[in-house]
Order: C-alpha cells, then sequence, then structure tokens
C-alpha cells in the first residue's frame, strides 16, 4: 500500500508586513515548531512540512501555485499566528485546488497573567487572525475542515490525522485509472452512473476493457508462475481437502491462480488502481475471478462486483486513508436478515469476493458451486469477520450530484457456524438501530454495495467528501428518522441551486 509520509501537507502561516522583522521571525520561529512537532507526531502518517510565513498577496498566490503544481503536496494546513488581511487572500485561494486545514490554535497554551502586556498582545493574534481568514474562506464558498485547539493537544493531533488520511486518499483519485471488464449487471439502476461527470468531480477515469483483452493476459501465465503462487496459497491459507494437490479440485486452484497472476499483470501494466466484473460477462474464462479480487483487493487495489465502479474507487480510496492501520476494507453487500425482535442483525457478505484484511483467524481456501453465471465452480477464501465498531460507506449518482453515504454500525461475532454458507461473512447491528438505520439508507437511496470498514470513522468519510465537493449523509447513533428526512429534502433544494 501507498507510503504516506512521501506526501506532504503543507504548513502555512499568515502575517503581514506591519509587524516588523522582529516580530515576523517570532512568527516564522514558532510555526516552524509547531510544524516541526506535527510531522514528528507517530498520530501522523504524513510529512508535515514548514513553509515560509506569508505576507502578502504575491507570496500567497506563488505558494498557492506552487502547491498545485507539486505532486507530493496533499493540502495545505493553514494558521493565522497574527492578523493577516484576508483581501491578501482571494487571489491564491481561487486557484487553489488542494484541500485546506484551518488550525485555529495559538503558539502559547496559556495566558501569561503576570507578564501579559502589549507586545504579547501583538505577537499572538490568533484569537481574531483566523477570524479574519474564515471570514474570506467563507465568502468564497469554500469547503475546508476547521480544528480548534491547541497544538499538542491529543485530540487536535487526531482531527489533523484524520483529514491528512483523507486527503491521501483524495490525492490518490487524481489521475487514477480504473478498469471494467465487460459492462455492469443487466437493468441494474444503482451499480451504474455518469463516469464522464464522476472523472469531473473526482479526477478519476473508468473506461471499459472486453473480457477477452483480459483472458489474453491470464492465458499466457506459465506454469512455474502459477506453482510459486499454489506454494503462496498453501503457506497462508487452510486449504480444503479437495483442493488438495492430486486431489479432484486441484486444476480449479491452479485456474484460479492463474486468473490471479493474469489480473495482476494486466493491471499493472495499464497501472490500474482497481477494477470490476460481472458474472454476465465470463467469455472466454473457466470461473468467476473469487480468490483473485480477493487477494487483489488485500493487495490495495479497489474492486466492485456486477460492474460496480464507483464501489470499486471508493474501496481503493478507503484503503489509502486506512495505511497502517488495524483492520481492513472491503467490497460488501448487505445480503440478507436476521429479524429477530430481540436481537435483529444484517448478514453482510457476496457470492465471493469479500476482502481478506477483514478476516477474523486464517482463511479457509474451498471450492463451492455458484448458482449463478454458468461457469466451473469457482476457488474462493471463507472467513467470518470479528465483532467491533465498523461502518458501510456508498458513493451513488443522484442524477445532479453525487452523495457519499455512511452508515455507522456494530459488527457481532460469529453467533453460529454457519457451515453450509460457503462465503465469508459479517454479522452487524446498524446504528441507530436495524429499523431507522435500514429505513434511513433506503429512503437516501443507499447502494446495496458498500465499503465496509473496520478502521475508518464517519470523520474521515465527511472530510473526503468536503474535498470532494459532494453530499454527506451520516447515519448515526444520533439519528432519527424525521430528521433524517428533512436533511435530504434540504439537500435536494441546496444541490439545485448550488452547481459546482
Amino acid at each position: 500500500m501507498t507510503n504516506l509520509k512521501g506526501l506532504e501537507v503543507w504548513f502555512v502561516t499568515g502575517s503581514q508586513h506591519l509587524y516588523g522583522e522582529v516580530t515576523l521571525q517570532q512568527v516564522a520561529d514558532h510555526s516552524k515548531e509547531i510544524a516541526q512537532s506535527l510531522h514528528a507526531s507517530a498520530f501522523i502518517p504524513v510529512s508535515v512540512v514548514f513553509k515560509p510565513v506569508v505576507k502578502s498577496t504575491e507570496e500567497i498566490y506563488a505558494l498557492c501555485a506552487e502547491a498545485n503544481q507539486s505532486e507530493k503536496c496533499i493540502g495545505i494546513i493553514a494558521w493565522m499566528h497574527t492578523f493577516s488581511p484576508a483581501k491578501m487572500w482571494i487571489n491564491g485561494l481561487k486557484i487553489l485546488r488542494k484541500p485546506v486545514l484551518h488550525l485555529h490554535t495559538q503558539f502559547n497554551r496559556d495566558i501569561p497573567w503576570n507578564e501579559i502586556d502589549m507586545d504579547f498582545m501583538n505577537l499572538n493574534q490568533s484569537a481574531h487572525g483566523d477570524r479574519e481568514f474564515g471570514f474570506i474562506m467563507s465568502r468564497m464558498r469554500l469547503r475546508r475542515k476547521v480544528v480548534v485547539g491547541h497544538w499538542k493537544d491529543e485530540q487536535v493531533i487526531e482531527r489533523i490525522n484524520v483529514w491528512a488520511r483523507a486527503a491521501a486518499g483524495w490525492h490518490d483519485w487524481q489521475g487514477a485509472r480504473f478498469v471494467r471488464f465487460g459492462d455492469n449487471m443487466r437493468f441494474v439502476a444503482v451499480t451504474d452512473g455518469d463516469k464522464v461527470e464522476a472523472e469531473l468531480k473526482f479526477g478519476y477515469s473508468v473506461n471499459t476493457h472486453g473480457i477477452g483483452d483480459l483472458v489474453a493476459v491470464i492465458n499466457a501465465v506459465g506454469e512455474k508462475e502459477i506453482d510459486v503462487l499454489l506454494e503462496e496459497y498453501a503457506d497462508t491459507y487452510t486449504l480444503a481437502p479437495a483442493l488438495q494437490k492430486g486431489a479432484a479440485a486441484y486444476a480449479s486452484l491452479r485456474e484460479a491462480a492463474k486468473i490471479e497472476l493474469g489480473l495482476r499483470r494486466f493491471l499493472t501494466a495499464g497501472n490500474y488502481k482497481g477494477f470490476t466484473d460481472t458474472f454476465e460477462d465470463l467469455h472466454g474464462m473457466v470461473q468467476l475471478p473469487g480468490i483473485a479480487s480477493q487477494r487483489m483487493m488485500a493487495a490495495g487495489y479497489g474492486f466492485g462486483g456486477e460492474g460496480d465502479w464507483k464501489t470499486a474507487a471508493l474501496v481503493r480510496a478507503m484503503k489509502v486513508m486506512a495505511t497502517g492501520l488495524p483492520g481492513g476494507n472491503s467490497f460488501m453487500e448487505d445480503y440478507t436478515y436476521h429479524l429477530d425482535k430481540q436481537n435483529p442483525m444484517v448478514l453482510g457478505s457476496h457470492m465471493l469476493e469479500i476482502c481478506s484484511s477483514i478476516a477474523h483467524g486464517k482463511p479457509s481456501c474451498e471450492i463451492h458451486p455458484l448458482g449463478i453465471g454458468g461457469k466451473a465452480d469457482p476457488v474462493r477464501l471463507v472467513f467470518n469477520v470479528a465483532g467491533g465498531n465498523a461502518l458501510n460507506a456508498s458513493i451513488i449518482d443522484m442524477g445532479n450530484r453525487f452523495r457519499l453515504l455512511v452508515n455507522e454500525v456494530e459488527a457481532q461475532a460469529p453467533v453460529h457456524a454457519l457451515p453450509k454458507l460457503p462465503v465469508a461473512r459479517v454479522l452487524w447491528k446498524p446504528y441507530p438501530d436495524m429499523y431507522t438505520g435500514c429505513a434511513a439508507w433506503i429512503l437516501a437511496g443507499g447502494a446495496h454495495h458498500t465499503c465496509y470498514s473496520q478502521n475508518l470513522t464517519a470523520e474521515h468519510l465527511e472530510d473526503f467528501a468536503d474535498m470532494a465537493g459532494i453530499e454527506f449523509s451520516l447515519i448515526g447513533k444520533q439519528t432519527q428518522l424525521h430528521q433524517f428526512k428533512n436533511e435530504l429534502r434540504w439537500n435536494d433544494l441546496y444541490y439545485q441551486f448550488n452547481h459546482q
């Protein structure tokens, strides 16, 4: 996965020439100390880079232009140590294309009660300097994150961490390529969408290759390559008896490995960050990619079943955001319900393609019939998922805008063995409760495909939606259906009148 320390967040401090060189040197010294402290923090995954204090329209414009051109810069942390007249920021902010976090802090934590004088007041003006900066961003209708508190506070550092991870996911989308093998599942609405608008809005492209293009690469895979990958399968997973060397289905395991190797080669050659396939278009393939899709996701690729390119892109972004965190992120689907009034739950799964990054324990590598697609029995990884806090996220095309919908959930430890269900699976309880959560999801038009995350929070995805300039809707512990319905109506009106 991406090395996030290779990405940079620029720490930019605003002031003005009015204060004189002595004060400006103190401003620069303080800013450098804060930037270096944030950079050294074990909780911020990216590099925080100090930039010289900006004091004029020209300096601000030049810095914003430089940030736009930098391949490493994924965002700017802005802080007004003193008073920085906001008209100086207009031209720079007009061209800035990188996310902004407005850090409302001050160098000193406490007021020095016995020593405070006008020199101290003249230097430490963040309390109103940041308000001036905040006004111009609000006046320009610019989205940003505002974090308030002392720069050494754990809560402040954590919120910067969340924003930086979201910025890394957004940065990864810019110029990204996703490939669809075949079209989406016929007649399905929610997995379709406007790929041109997505490229305009999100920065990634989605294009289709005929399944024959992939098959040609798969068929070129050598036997020795397959042997090596089969050894990895045996070391990593518990192989079902039927898949052991010399057993009846061993040839199917070799075919699954061949598919994975060909798929990986195709994605690498095309510089793709994710892919989709569909069981309705497998011409020339022996089996639907099961273990191949699962392992490619575990390696960091995005995936969407049945041609769902929006979910494939979201899975990739969320995997980048979560780099280095315990737990995983996976393509998911709400499959069936347990409607016991005392213990209602959702069973999440898919035909085959759940990422092994969310597995609890060692997955089992198995082969079973698949009653759809008309191909040979596919090989897949079967496992349960541990309980704990999690969420489901879905990007949906609402026609006049994209909506990022998130439902916070509580995953449940397995309560039954499910011996006849040969797929990866997870049980969860939606917040605020089963009935409100499911009703709100349906009212918001949420897709049946999602990205299930064990390690990201709603705040990560809200920051991400702000960077993308799209609608964000949260179904969480405090959600009330009446209020949620009103929020959806208000959002409809907002996006009718605000076209960006």
